[in-house]
């Protein structure tokens, strides 16, 4: 009798300590539900409560079902019933969506949460030709469920955790159990567990912490929106990270050529595949190297070229009140501002504003004498070039990458872009992703599965 009455007392005091902890939202509910000798109390937040869920699991069963007993034993059996460690604990889970139930002296825990996004929207980022057309969702059990429904195999395994002192976002770690290194997973748990910011929004963000070079230049894992692209590459060993609250997902360890890849390319025939990875290359290597070379060759070095096309350049570059380094930085900024005004500006406008802002420039430019006509074809040239990267975090790398050799070529000419070109493979040779080398071949998924059986 006594233990009854201790019990009894607790969960009361844990209802007002709660009670008393959220007494200051509006959205606070307390009802009691009462019928002959059936007594409940129900707490919860009604903005993150599926009130609908709420009544079919709880309210509609306590009224229906004769014998307290009967109710109790119901809600014992229902599957979202959570474990209570600690009053601060419901109190978190509360803030996410759960029910406290105060029932024969007892509180048990429902999550219940209201999903506003878990709706699947077309692939954005990443489109594809052949290959699926629905992306992630904001929801991570929309996502865990839609990589299980892509991946039938017993030994993917997914772990959760909590990140950010704040927010408490869940953070789901998935992974081929026979496939996956042992020592890059329990690398990426510990950079996980090292990691806890008050606020975390986005997986960028989430990649952006768990990179120990804050200031590294190339990215070392690859943040991606295709559930296809997350499936090939669980089978290859990788291991995939998601956050509650974001569309997209992290893969890690990433090597450079993963960046280079396409999901159209698992789609396409031999030949055809193999020719756009070609040009993928070359619109790296050209985005990467033209503005060098125009400016090399027109005031270092223009004895590389034929006569008549050094003429050429000589000529269209008559009138231009400054070097070709200074015409070629102008362009480029130029170019990036569209860029991101295209990013910033509304879609309904951001097409015909950033083309006719484009076309306008480039006509003044040129009848200005600020731009000869081959610094516009080779600016173009290499916006397109830019664009044929299929991941952004490459892309925007590359941007990066391309004033740094620009810089090089202006002081040493072509000499000083070749050397800038060797400083960089020797910089990406060095880079390690969660201890798999940079420039590693990526295994597919047989090669992967054999080399870990091997271990």
């Amino acid at each position: 009798m006594r233990s009854n009455n201790t019990k009894k007392r607790t969960s009361s005091e844990t209802l007002d300590w709660l009670s008393e902890e959220l007494k200051s939202s509006l959205d606070l509910v307390q009802k009691p539900l009462h019928m002959d000798e059936k007594h409940a109390e129900l707490l919860y937040i009604k903005t993150v409560v599926d009130e609908v869920q709420l009544h079919q699991l709880v309210i509609k069963p306590f009224f229906e079902l004769g014998h307290i007993q009967h109710v109790e034993s119901y809600l014992n059996s229902l599957p979202n019933q959570q474990e209570i460690t600690s009053k601060e604990q419901i109190l978190l889970e509360m803030t996410k969506g759960s029910v406290i139930v105060a029932i024969r002296d007892d509180l048990l825990l429902f999550d219940i949460k209201k999903v506003n996004t878990d709706t699947v929207i077309q692939t954005i980022i990443e489109p594809t030709i052949q290959g699926p057309q629905l992306s992630l969702s904001e929801d991570i059990t929309t996502n865990i469920n839609i990589i299980r429904q892509r991946y039938h195999k017993p030994s993917l395994t997914v772990e959760m955790m909590e990140i950010g002192e704040k927010t408490h976002q869940s953070l789901a770690i998935i992974f081929d159990e026979e496939v996956v290194l042992k020592d890059v997973l329990e690398t990426i748990k510990e950079k996980l567990k090292s990691i806890n910011p008050p606020i975390i929004q986005s997986t960028t963000e989430l990649h952006r912490l768990m990179n120990d070079k804050k200031r590294s230049l190339m990215p070392i894992m690859m943040v991606t929106e295709r559930t296809d692209r997350v499936v090939y590459n669980l089978a290859s060993g990788k291991v995939a990270i998601l956050l509650d609250g974001s569309h997209s997902t992290v893969l890690a360890p990433t090597v450079f050529f993963d960046f280079m890849t396409s999901m159209d390319d698992q789609y396409s025939s031999y030949w055809v595949t193999k020719l756009l990875k070609f040009l993928r290359y070359l619109g790296l290597f050209s985005c990467l190297t033209l503005p060098g070379v125009y400016v090399a060759t027109t005031s270092y070095n223009p004895e590389v070229f034929r006569v008549e096309l050094a003429l050429s350049f000589a000529g269209s570059r008559i009138g231009v009140p400054y070097s070709s380094f200074i015409e070629v930085l102008f362009m480029l900024i130029i170019m990036e501002l569209l860029t991101e005004a295209s990013i910033r500006l509304p879609k309904a406008v951001a097409g015909t504003a950033t083309t006719v802002g484009g076309l306008i420039l480039g006509t003044a430019a040129t009848e200005a004498a600020l731009a000869s006509n081959v610094m516009l074809i080779l600016v173009q040239a290499v916006a397109i070039s830019t664009f044929v990267i299929p991941i952004n975090e490459m892309s925007f790398a590359i941007r990066v990458v391309r004033y740094i050799l620009l810089v090089f070529a202006s002081f040493g000419g072509l000499a000083g872009l070749v050397l800038g070109l060797i400083g960089t493979l020797m910089y990406l040779t060095q880079l390690e992703s969660f201890g798999e080398p940079y420039f590693k071949i990526p295994l597919q998924s047989k090669e992967a599965e054999t080399r870990r059986s091997s271990l």
